[in-house]
């Protein structure tokens, strides 16, 4: 069970966002903060294993946050949810050990999405001894074409390959059109959609129409981040 600080100075936010958290297994909120000061109490206090950080807070910034915990010595999981997409600022979200970045806006799927991944990579993470290949996964040398973290249970490089190609050859798709390009099911190509957007490897945006609205997915432009 992970225990989750849920930090974010709207406090309304702050108890959707934790009952969402909630409701996820192998997550457990332990509290709410809403402001930098009481949530760097409350890590000292409460010794959660993960952080959901909005940085705009009224105090102190969320990475100065995390800075000092880093100074006090606290080995505490972060995922960083914010607007500010300047590279600088993401360089020093990195520099400080967040493990995820979330840019605004976001829906609670994509949410979702990240701390099961956080959670997934856990367990994979099992003590003993790692070989090379896995912490390729991991730290990837420069000529490897790998993804930042572990693929998830149940899914191939060979086929991650495959449905990188498909979108770099249509621009933009959708889970059912990848899934009749490559001949998957809908749910396992949404799969790899969602991993390789959650990695970083592509970009997601939703179309509204009639009933849900649909997500798409492309290669990220030049110009994002």
């Amino acid at each position: 069970m992970v225990d989750v600080l849920v930090v974010d100075d709207d406090f309304m936010i702050a108890n959707v966002h934790a009952k969402f958290v909630s409701s996820i297994a192998g997550f457990r909120v332990v509290g709410t903060a809403n402001t930098g000061m009481d949530a760097i109490e409350q890590v000292a206090n409460k010794g959660p294993q993960l952080i959901l950080l909005d940085v705009h807070l009224p105090d102190i910034d969320g990475l100065e946050v995390l800075r000092r915990l880093r100074q006090a010595g606290h080995d505490v999981d972060a995922i960083v949810i914010t607007a500010e997409r300047d590279a600088g600022y993401v360089k020093t979200a990195l520099r400080w050990g967040v493990s995820q970045y979330l840019v605004k806006p976001f829906d609670l799927v994509e949410l979702g999405d990240r701390m099961s991944y956080y959670r997934d990579s856990l367990q994979v993470m099992s003590p003993g001894g790692l070989d090379q290949e896995f912490i390729d996964t991991i730290f990837p040398a420069p000529h490897q074409r790998r993804p930042a973290s572990p693929l998830p249970k149940g899914l191939s490089r060979e086929s991650a390959e495959v449905v990188r190609e498909v979108v770099r050859g249509r621009g933009e798709i959708s889970a059912q059109e990848c899934a009749e390009a490559t001949g998957m099911a809908r749910t396992s190509a949404r799969r790899y959609l969602e991993h390789l957007a959650h990695i970083g490897e592509l970009r997601v945006r939703l179309q509204y129409g009639a009933g849900r609205p649909t997500r798409l997915y492309s290669l990220p432009s030049t110009t994002d981040g």
